[in-house]
């Protein structure tokens, strides 16, 4: 563990405070703006607020590095199945059941545990020293792609990807009932819920709180009281597939939280062992953030979901 160093100099370039101090310094925009967010960078003396003020070419800065944390979270051999790997960064098809990272009631057994083991501890540190390497996040009981930095100018590019809405996602689902019309767009604000802070919920168009999301949905194959359907996200909201499917009557199929599954389903659902929801990240698209490469990515339906298909298809 290494003792806070404060480094003072000027800044070498304008613009932006988080981009000059980055070109300063050598450390990365977001741990620029995490460091400003803990007001420990001055600018001509004074602390910095706003990472997007503007500097100009030779102001004074003075910014405190805290001291290095250990890691939160142990390497585990864990085992992962990875559909695409580099220096840089990794891919994996989570399977349903296993959480992103170390939370309360989680301590381990986590991917971000296997991927520790996996990528001998080279994960990015931007998020923290619990969510090394996490860009973005699915739920413990989604199943599908992902994907994990190597390096803080790894993370710093996909994060930016993710926050410009540009990166590819689409999901395969099976929701309750027949969606009418068969396909459309949803497009409200997201943000917690009034009653339940665990919860995600729509909320009114006008309201300060929450986010614009929207998901663009399509019939793929209608089933016994329920139906299998793609979900294009242009955001990622937490829990935005769910909520939005509920938000029109039609909630996923063994979602505990976002709706009930239908009597019907039941039986289907007991017999199977299906205790989950029914959502699995198919497809995952984005710009290699080194080497400019357009890369996309699928990963084939879990077994249990394939399974609960052809239960109801017949």
């Amino acid at each position: 563990m290494t003792a806070p160093q404060t480094q003072d100099g000027a800044f070498t370039t304008g613009g932006r405070v988080d981009r000059a101090l980055s070109d300063a310094t050598g450390l990365s925009r977001e741990r620029i703006k995490r460091l400003i967010a803990e007001g420990l960078v001055r600018v001509a003396g004074a602390v910095a607020a706003n990472p997007a003020a503007k500097v100009a070419p030779g102001t004074a800065f003075s910014i405190v590095v805290p001291e290095t944390a250990p890691l939160a979270a142990a390497a585990q051999p864990i085992p992962l199945n990875v559909v695409y790997e580099d220096e840089h960064l990794v891919v994996v098809d989570k399977p349903a059941g296993l959480v992103v990272h170390p939370a309360a009631g989680n301590p381990d057994g986590t991917l971000v545990n296997a991927l520790l083991h996996h990528c001998a501890g080279q994960l990015s540190g931007i998020n923290g020293v619990a969510r090394p390497g996490i860009v973005h996040r699915i739920d413990k009981d989604t199943s599908g792609l992902l994907v994990a930095a190597k390096n803080d100018a790894a993370h710093e590019g996909l994060a930016r990807q993710f926050a410009e809405h540009t990166v590819h996602r689409r999901y395969l689902a099976i929701c309750a009932g027949h969606p009418r019309p068969p396909e459309g767009t949803i497009r409200t604000r997201i943000g917690r819920s009034d009653t339940d802070r665990k919860k995600m919920a729509v909320l009114p168009d006008t309201s300060s709180r929450g986010k614009h999301a929207v998901t663009h949905y399509k019939t793929l194959q209608r089933l016994k009281d329920c139906t299998l359907i793609e979900c294009r996200l242009e955001t990622g909201r937490t829990h935005q597939v769910r909520v939005h499917c509920a938000s029109i009557g039609h909630a996923l199929v063994g979602d505990p939280v976002y709706g009930r599954t239908p009597t019907s389903l039941r039986p289907v659902l007991s017999r199977l062992g299906f205790a989950r929801q029914a959502l699995h990240a198919h497809e995952l698209g984005f710009i290699h953030p080194f080497s400019g490469e357009s890369l996309r990515f699928s990963a084939e339906l879990p077994p249990d979901m394939a399974e609960l298909i052809d239960e109801t298809a017949r």
